[in-house]
């Protein structure tokens, strides 16, 4: 009988520190944080500066594909020349890129 009432009586485990029951979800969300959230949000913020650095004659390139020269700009909407005479709107969030001096636009 004694036995049980000191078994019982001992506190030494099963519940740890308040912090300590936290430290590997911190751990984790940190972790999350400097691979995944971070360099997101550094990369939207890129795209972000792109797409409102868009001038007239810009080389670029579509989020489908499609490379042509900027011949109009709107606020929402770009103008793009795929081929001669060949002209497309395209929405201003769906430009990919703009292209490196030198890369033809095929």
């Amino acid at each position: 009988m004694f036995d049980l009432a000191y078994a019982m009586g001992t506190g030494g485990g099963g519940q740890g520190g308040g912090l300590g029951a936290f430290l590997p979800l911190i751990i984790i969300f940190a972790i999350f944080y400097f691979l995944l959230i971070r360099p997101q949000q550094r990369k939207a913020k890129q795209h972000k500066q792109v797409l409102a650095s868009l001038q007239k004659g810009d080389r670029v390139v579509s989020s489908g594909g499609l490379h042509g020269v900027i011949t109009g700009l709107t606020e929402d909407t770009v103008t793009m020349e795929i081929s001669p005479k060949v002209r497309v709107r395209v929405s201003r969030g769906s430009i990919a890129g703009i292209m490196k001096r030198g890369e033809s636009v095929s």
